[in-house]
């Protein structure tokens, strides 16, 4: 076992309550007393797990403040290997839950309000520009009103995720270092999106028949921008992209972050755990996880879109209108993250000063996550099938 500074300042004396916070197949977490909490990794591998990783650099070589310290870590050691992780003890945060149970208590009130109070005889006008071009506009005050309190939140939250990427840029040794995008990278970003988009567009052509009829021809419409969107995945190859790659969470969305009531604490750091260790530790455009956090507005809005059309709150004949109401939503909470990750992340290395080079990098990631959804919803929630499908379909333009 090893401790960092952090460790005598936060130890609890034994005879702590300790609580189970979360137990799955990867993964359990428990809380010891009221200022620990020990996660415990069940799949082990050579090499420092990342969430460690990351976890302990951002503690000690970093003044980022929101992200859970990292009070110490046990690790397997065997002669002549490299050490395993096992677990980490890192500081307990006081929260009010994570970032998506917030989030859809936020939808929550605002679907109320646009049954109640704006009526849904005629859908509302969803905002169809690029996403870079609606993030540098001004939302009007009475949209403003309409969305609510939860706007400033997700700027905030989007203020954040660039001061986390600001923090892991500034690294000075090789496992932290900012690294220049390459043109080899840059093909393998794109044979990599294309396998991805022809693996899981032959299962979508494999489930056509059992797609209930409405969501099968926004399905069959995907389907026949296969080329499109091979060839908007090609713009990567086109010319040397001026960025730089760095660290990044790797697998951001909003049940990674806590909300402690006034602001957030982002944390799990160990990537998509069905990757490999060496593939989760590789430095990435940061933009990444931009399209993560993106993505998740999307499944926010229609999940609770989902819960509200099975409670019976809106009439079928409602729902067409009320699904626009949610896409107009998601637009704008999504333009304004963007907006304030952009405004605060400006002047770094690691955003291309190019406003088309910036649009290309954003667009992959947001089509490759859609595809990738694409996938994963068709093995295991064919219901939700449709949010992907309406993801792709809005990064396209349609």
């Amino acid at each position: 076992s090893t401790t960092t500074a952090v460790f005598p300042e936060v130890w609890s004396e034994p005879g702590g309550e300790t609580t189970l916070l979360w137990a799955g197949q990867s993964k359990s977490s428990a809380r010891i007393g009221d200022r620990l909490v020990l996660k415990l990794f069940h799949k082990l591998e050579p090499g420092v797990n990342p969430d460690l990783e990351i976890g302990r650099f951002l503690t000690e070589q970093t003044d980022f403040p929101h992200v859970p310290r990292i009070a110490g870590a046990l690790e397997i050691r065997e002669r002549r290997s490299e050490p395993m992780t096992l677990g980490i003890l890192r500081e307990f945060v006081p929260n009010e839950g994570d970032a998506w149970s917030y989030t859809l208590d936020a939808l929550g009130r605002y679907f109320d309000r646009a049954l109640a109070v704006w009526g849904l005889v005629d859908p509302v006008r969803v905002p169809t520009e690029p996403l870079l071009e609606l993030a540098e506009r001004e939302i009007s005050p009475d949209d403003f009103e309409r969305i609510g309190t939860y706007l400033p939140t997700v700027q905030l939250l989007g203020e954040r995720t660039a001061e986390l990427h600001i923090a892991l840029a500034s690294g000075r040794d090789k496992d932290f270092q900012p690294e220049p995008f390459s043109e080899l990278y840059q093909r393998s970003l794109f044979d990599s999106m294309r396998s991805q988009t022809k693996k899981n567009f032959r299962l979508l052509r494999q489930h056509l028949g059992n797609i209930p009829p409405p969501v099968r021809e926004s399905a069959e419409r995907v389907l026949a921008a296969e080329d499109r969107i091979v060839e908007r995945f090609r713009r990567l190859t086109a010319r040397k992209l001026a960025a730089e790659r760095i660290r990044i969470h790797g697998d951001y969305h909003l049940a990674q972050v806590l909300y402690t009531g006034r602001d957030f604490v982002i944390l799990d750091f160990e990537g998509e755990t069905w990757r490999s260790l060496s593939q989760r530790r590789l430095k990435r455009s940061p933009l990444r996880d931009v399209a993560g956090m993106l993505r998740s507005f999307q499944y926010a809005a229609y999940v609770k879109l989902f819960e509200e059309t099975s409670a019976g709150m809106a009439s079928p004949e409602s729902l067409p209108a009320l699904e626009s109401w949610a896409l107009f939503w998601e637009r704008w909470v999504s333009a304004a993250f963007l907006q304030a990750y952009l405004r605060r992340a400006q002047g770094s290395s690691f955003l291309p000063t190019s406003a088309e080079e910036r649009e290309i990098l954003l667009d992959s990631y947001l089509l490759k996550r859609a595809i990738f959804e694409l996938g994963s919803e068709l093995t295991n929630r064919p219901e939700w099938v449709r949010i992907p499908l309406q993801g792709i379909r809005q990064i396209l333009g349609e």
